[in-house]
């Protein structure tokens, strides 16, 4: 009997993994979505990080990549990476990557996040046991709607490892089921730790939902002493299971302390139709809203519960009032931070949907497992009817949704009828599940493929050309020229994903992350480079200096294949990984804060000539010219109808102008040719522009256009001598490192002699450098201008650096402790039970006695 029970309640979860599964399946295939279709599914952050990062994964798997779980040589000169495998590639179904060749990475992402949605609905079917007994194969049903619901297959399908959120819940949920039942103590904290450990961001938001789930039982539980104890035990467990996981979480926070800081964010509160509209299957608002659908099974089924007097009162309202709740914590600002660690997120503000999904699946099926009968089913259905009227004006009301009401939600209503007549026989139960399967499996794919085909009408949303002939092009080409660490291969422009360098190959500047280290995104600005997303998506070098100072010999001109199918490869002058440079080094007093000095001054030459930029008058009346203020140059408004106001400068022949304006957003003239530039305040900075070379008369004039006022800084053009860069650089590696060798996170350097000074390597100072002299003890890193740099004290022959992730040795001593902790509980669990068998051996025969006395006595009642 018991194997039975135990067949049917492994049937019913497979059952929930396929059918969530099928669905997302034939929604994708429906739309022609890879790996069904020609349509790429690398959008947003999916193509922008997740198919690079993953891509990464296996490169270093393979020994491939550049750097190791440490640190990423590939992006940003040289970046932490510990962070980054945390909180991107920690799910378990990351590794699926190392099962496939590299130019297929797609696809084990696809399947990782399909793995995960099954997982999550299988997990949901056993969670939905545990709270109340039932048929596996009914609540299969719904566990299958919550592996598809709404935020799984818009919210979370372009983020493979919230997906794993979807899982970690459930689990969470039967850990704090245990707590209740005082079992498994020692299990329930390694279930913890492996929740922590795949995602932290969507465990943390789980977590919280499965202590207000455990609160339901134990407000409606008897005395205070043993609500007490259960509230300890849960306490404890999820204590030990977060310090199992304590790396990943100290990591990720001195990276985040240390990271740019993100755009700031508004918080719109949620119009409440916009948000009911979302309990409706198969829709999508183009507002920013909680997708919360379940599918018409749970919905009709949440629908009918407040009707249905076979379910308690108190249970009722306990399920109700808490959904209620955590709906309403959506819908105000200081809870909403509280579900998304007090930090407003970037893009979407309710990532944590997913929970009040999951309540509502709980709470459907409370009703589904009285199998409500016609009169709740007819007080679902009217308020069904009211909801989709009241919300029937809402832009996030689709045709699709229409269609599943019609279809999937009427057919739903009669199979729960038929459901509820099968109890007394009057109809076969198999045909009844049978079609509640269908209508489930249905509905589910309708919603996917709705998901997917509205989503895909925004251009925001168009896919990326991840993985195709044109990246392996480009990629081959970057391999080929790679020397590292005698100098970087840089992707060059960003032609497939905004983290190129790990998509594509070589060490560019590019970066596109949360952990941007706001060291290296200010430096790099200051030395001309751009950025997007107020400095958490850095762009690669665009100028000569830059890529000489970083040690650029070779990058990609252009990423397309050209007729002759080879890709444009471009070289340059590029100075060592390492120089030496003077102790004191300190710009003079009054020296501009310009890119072209601070190149000037670390590339130990004046490669960079800053003209004097003079005003010129437009011919026409009434146009005014740009002004010199205190914080540069005004450049006054001038659509691009009207003529525009110039700029004068005079350079050396033959060299090369670049203007330095970070904040510009307009249009830019010069030698007959058109410069679009974006900037905007914070948010984005221009990188050094190329204008050209200057003409033999040696005068540039240079004109904007934007539609309002603008602001240059004091000296925003600068032309550079090739010839000078080329004598620099010359003289760098006479006078520097002889030879450099790069480990995992590691970088030494040989000098030819004894050399005094500051020896300074081509990586921004981030916190977790190390140095060490000639062998001597390690020490902190410095920074030579936002550069990593070590002093070489009286004269040095060898210096080294080391990187190690800040908050790793304390999260591993905390680990350790929970570790030990774990082994005592264990131990002292395993010497209990002798005895305790032992007890119950001798007691045996005096319990058999008690328990016949006690069933004589009961027959002696009855009679």
């Amino acid at each position: 009997m018991r194997r039975a029970g135990r067949g049917a309640e492994a049937g019913g979860a497979v059952l929930a993994a396929v059918l969530a599964m099928a669905a997302y399946c034939i929604g994708n295939a429906g739309h022609g979505v890879y790996p069904f279709g020609p349509r790429g599914r690398a959008v947003n952050d999916d193509g922008n990080q997740f198919v690079p990062l993953h891509a990464h994964l296996w490169d270093l798997v393979h020994g491939a990549g550049g750097g190791d779980l440490f640190l990423n040589w590939n992006s940003g000169f040289g970046v932490p990476f510990l962070a980054d495998f945390f909180t991107y590639l920690a799910y378990p179904f990351s590794w699926l990557v190392l099962l496939f060749p590299r130019s297929t990475v797609d696809l084990p992402i696809f399947l990782g996040a399909l793995l995960c949605i099954g997982l999550a609905a299988a997990l949901m079917t056993g969670l939905l046991g545990r709270l109340r007994p039932g048929s596996p194969w009914l609540r299969a049903l719904l566990g299958a709607g919550y592996g598809v619901c709404a935020w799984a297959v818009d919210d979370a399908s372009a983020d493979p490892m919230w997906i794993w959120g979807l899982a970690t819940l459930p689990l969470l949920c039967t850990v704090m089921h245990w707590a209740l039942q005082r079992r498994h103590w020692v299990a329930g904290c390694l279930l913890v730790a492996l929740c922590w450990y795949g995602n932290f961001y969507t465990a943390a938001m789980a977590s919280l939902c499965a202590v207000l789930v455990l609160l339901v039982p134990i407000l409606m539980a008897g005395k205070e002493p043993a609500r007490l104890r259960i509230l300890l035990r849960a306490a404890s467990m999820l204590t030990v299971g977060m310090a199992l996981a304590a790396p990943v979480l100290l990591v990720c926070r001195a990276a985040s302390r240390d990271s740019q800081p993100p755009p700031p964010q508004v918080y719109h509160r949620v119009n409440p139709l916009d948000f009911l509209a979302q309990l409706l299957p198969a829709g999508r608002s183009p507002h920013s809203v909680p997708y919360v659908a379940i599918g018409m099974l749970g919905l009709v089924l949440l629908l009918s519960l407040p009707f249905l007097r076979a379910v308690p009162l108190r249970e009722r309202c306990a399920w109700l009032g808490l959904i209620a709740v955590v709906a309403a914590s959506f819908a105000w600002k200081p809870t909403v931070l509280l579900w998304h660690g007090l930090a407003l997120p970037n893009g979407s503000h309710y990532r944590a949907a997913f929970v009040l999904s999951a309540l509502m699946t709980m709470a459907a099926w409370s009703a589904l497992a009285r199998r409500p009968g016609p009169l709740p089913l007819l007080g679902g259905s009217v308020l069904l009817l009211v909801l989709a009227l009241i919300t029937a004006s809402r832009p996030g009301m689709h045709r699709y949704t229409w269609i599943s009401l019609a279809v999937v939600g009427s057919g739903t209503i009669l199979a729960l009828l038929a459901l509820h007549l099968s109890r007394r026989r009057r109809l076969p139960t198999r045909s009844v599940g049978t079609a509640l399967a269908a209508l489930v499996l249905g509905g589910s794919a309708l919603s996917a493929y709705a998901a997917t085909a509205l989503r895909d009408q925004l251009r925001f949303y168009a896919p990326h050309p991840t993985m195709n002939a044109q990246s392996e092009a480009a990629r081959t080409a970057v391999l080929a020229a790679d020397t590292w660490p005698e100098g970087r291969s840089d992707p060059g422009p960003h032609q497939f994903a905004d983290n190129d360098p790990l998509l594509v190959g070589g060490q560019g500047g590019a970066y596109y992350s949360s952990y941007v280290p706001a060291g290296t995104a200010r430096t790099l600005r200051a030395l001309g480079l751009g950025w997007y997303m107020h400095g958490r998506h850095l762009l690669g070098p665009g100028d000569e200096g830059s890529r000489a100072l970083f040690g650029v010999t070779s990058y990609l001109a252009d990423a397309r294949p050209t007729r002759s199918g080879f890709i444009q490869q471009r070289t340059g002058p590029a100075a060592p990984l390492v120089t030496v440079h003077p102790a004191d080094t300190s710009p003079a007093p009054g020296r501009p804060a310009t890119p072209f000095a601070l190149q000037n001054l670390l590339l130990k030459d004046a490669v960079w000539n800053v003209p004097r930029p003079v005003p010129v008058p437009v011919h026409r009346a009434g146009i005014p010219v740009p002004a010199r203020t205190s914080q540069g140059w005004s450049v006054p408004a001038a659509p691009h109808e009207t003529p525009q106001p110039s700029l004068a400068l005079r350079c050396p022949a033959g060299s090369k102008a670049y203007l330095d304006a970070p904040r510009f957003a307009g249009r830019v003239h010069v030698l007959d040719t058109q410069v679009l530039l974006h900037g905007a305040r914070e948010e984005t900075s221009n990188g050094l522009q190329p204008l050209g070379t200057v003409p033999d008369s040696g005068s540039l004039t240079i004109g904007f256009n934007a539609s309002t006022e603008q602001t240059l800084p004091p000296a925003p053009v600068g032309c550079l001598s090739p010839s000078t860069l080329a004598h620099s650089v010359s003289q760098l590696r006479t006078t520097s490192a002889v030879t450099v060798t790069a480990g995992g996170h590691t970088m030494s350097a040989r000098l030819s002699h004894a050399t005094s000074g500051t020896a300074v390597f081509a990586i921004t100072a981030v916190p977790g450098w190390s140095y060490s002299v000639d062998g001597a003890t390690a020490r902190p890193g410095s920074s030579y201008h936002g550069l990593l740099a070590a002093p070489l004290g009286s004269g040095a022959t060898k210096v080294s650096f080391s990187y190690w992730p800040p908050g790793l040795t304390p999260g591993l001593a905390i680990t350790a402790a929970a570790l030990l902790i774990l082994i005592v509980v264990s131990t002292a669990c395993l010497l209990q039970r002798p005895t305790a068998g032992a007890a119950t051996g001798t007691d045996a025969p005096r319990a058999r006695r008690r328990s016949t006395a006690d069933q004589q006595s009961e027959r002696t009642r009855r009679r």
